[in-house]
């Protein structure tokens, strides 16, 4: 049956509506200030044609408090589904030009029909979060839309790769949804995120503050340690998507997206032999390592700016998608305290649950010692750590290059604690503690009874490496399988990363472990 121009007139009206959102004043509002829109967002973050959108018609039909009558076209949230480099991920873009991109009933059903439909085919979702909060005049309503889409984001956790981008205001309780997501995106500018604002702050605490001290993409990103990425603007924020998911599979039965040649090239890289000081002492940038270790020196780091004394992220060896995890000697002469123990921990799950192996880069001389970290638990969050690793299931190849120092050691994925291959350099130093620290207790005597005893203390330290630390001794006790020059390290890892795609491990059938929070 052909269908009228009269019912096909009224489609394209009303398409047209939908279409425009909140109008081109809105619109060129935001183009002059540099962002783009809802939509725009969507046509950035998929490639061009491939978008399908779901319930473009979709509005609330309220009564309440002026609002009766009022057009809200796509109820202020755009969602659907598009390819990105060939693969389908679904999304969903707040609409801040229509009713302030609230969130009412439609709205929230909206994203959680986006949410199940990711559930269902098994792809990943990014949320774009620009929204003035809870729309007010639907009550209880829009608080019950949110509780509904935190129960799937809870759900979705683990089976697929979950994205927020904090691209405008993100308050109260809104600001979860994102903080159950596997990774916050946050632009630097016209954005923000945070429970209480400044004057609810005032007003019940009498403390002074901006929101730049507590909902700048700045501040969530080296002190809360809330985000993962500041973007510039919303391109930057999309590119970030891009890039992000391109070391990521679709979801938790699939492997990541390696790309493995027939033929493993096997070549020393000379530079690491002389990158790490051979002084324990000297400081250096782990992320130098890294690249030389990384295919094409490809690294995307995750929460640079957080608890800095430990450095996370993503890259390939021989095409293999691993995820790093290295100590940081130049920040806190790379000891392990309580963000950093958050920080690595977190991640190791993340690549656990989605199948990425984890290469581990030792340098630490243990947890950082003080009242302060004492009293705020460094057990409860260390054992966050040994938890992390003790349960990952994946491929887990362990490199310590110098210092392995006391339960940090254990907590960097030893032997013990599950590593599949453990290699050391020459450098390597795998002890109880230090040479100094052991110096003051082990030979005390001496100490006291040397006429030099800075001479004294430099010739029992050494005496000490030769005796307990060195990674001989640990090689013959089998806590490290192999010794190599730093040069042979890349090729170590891609022979072994080959070797283990392999792996299959069971544990005890139970429904979850009782990791320390």
């Amino acid at each position: 049956m052909a269908i009228s121009k009269a019912l096909a007139d009224e489609l394209e009206k009303r398409r047209a509506v939908a279409l425009e959102g909140g109008g081109k004043k809105k619109a060129d509002d935001r183009h002059a200030k540099g962002r783009m829109t809802a939509r725009e967002r969507l046509g950035a973050l998929y490639s061009k044609g491939t978008f399908q959108e779901f319930g473009l018609h979709a509005q609330h039909k309220t009564r309440h408090f002026g609002m009766a009558d009022k057009v809200i076209p796509t109820d202020g949230v755009i969602t659907g589904t598009g390819f990105i480099d060939g693969r389908p991920v679904a999304a969903f873009s707040q609409d801040f030009g229509v009713v302030g991109g609230s969130l009412g009933e439609v709205h929230a059903k909206k994203i959680c029909n986006a949410l199940d439909h990711a559930g269902k085919a098994g792809v990943p979702v990014v949320g774009f979060n620009d929204s003035g909060g809870a729309r007010i005049q639907e009550g209880v309503g829009a608080l019950s839309g949110y509780g509904q889409v935190f129960y799937r984001n809870v759900q979705l956790s683990g089976v697929v790769p979950q994205i927020s981008v904090i691209a405008g205001p993100c308050a109260g309780g809104a600001a979860y949804s994102p903080a159950l997501t596997d990774f916050i995106i946050m632009t630097r500018e016209h954005a923000s995120m945070f429970i209480c604002g400044p004057e609810v702050i005032r007003a019940v605490t009498g403390q002074v503050c901006t929101m730049d001290e507590i909902g700048s993409a700045q501040a969530h990103a080296s002190v809360s340690g809330n985000i993962h990425f500041i973007a510039e603007n919303d391109a930057h924020a999309v590119a970030l998507v891009h890039r992000l998911l391109s070391f990521l599979p679709s979801n938790n039965m699939m492997d990541p997206p390696h790309r493995i040649e027939p033929d493993l090239k096997i070549v020393d890289d000379v530079v690491l032999d002389e990158l790490v000081p051979d002084d324990p002492k000297k400081p250096y940038d782990c992320r130098e390592v890294i690249k030389r270790l990384a295919d094409e020196a490809d690294f995307l780091e995750v929460m640079e700016q957080f608890a800095a004394n430990i450095v996370i992220g993503f890259g390939r060896v021989g095409g293999v998608v691993v995820g790093f995890v290295a100590n940081q000697p130049t920040v806190k002469a790379g000891t392990l305290d309580i963000d950093a123990s958050d920080k690595a921990a977190r991640f190791v799950r993340f690549c656990n649950v989605y199948n990425i192996p984890i290469v581990t880069l030792v340098d630490v001389p243990g947890f950082l010692p003080g009242i302060n970290e004492e009293r705020r638990g460094i057990i409860r969050h260390g054992a966050k750590m040994l938890f992390a690793y003790a349960s990952a299931t994946v491929p887990k190849i362990t490199v310590i290059m110098r210092k392995a120092y006391g339960g940090a050691y254990l907590a960097m994925c030893s032997e013990d604690m599950g590593a599949d291959r453990v290699i050391a350099w020459p450098t390597a130093e795998i002890a109880v503690m230090g040479a100094e620290g052991a110096v003051n207790i082990l030979y005390r005597k001496e100490m006291a009874e040397a006429d030099d005893k800075v001479a004294k203390a430099k010739e029992l330290a050494d005496e000490y490496r030769t005796q307990f630390a060195t990674p001989y001794l640990s090689a013959g006790m089998l806590a490290v399988h192999d010794i190599i020059q730093p040069r042979e390290t890349k090729s170590a890892i891609a022979l072994t990363l080959r070797g283990l795609m392999s792996k299959r491990e069971t544990r005890p059938p139970k429904k979850h472990g009782n990791i320390p929070l």
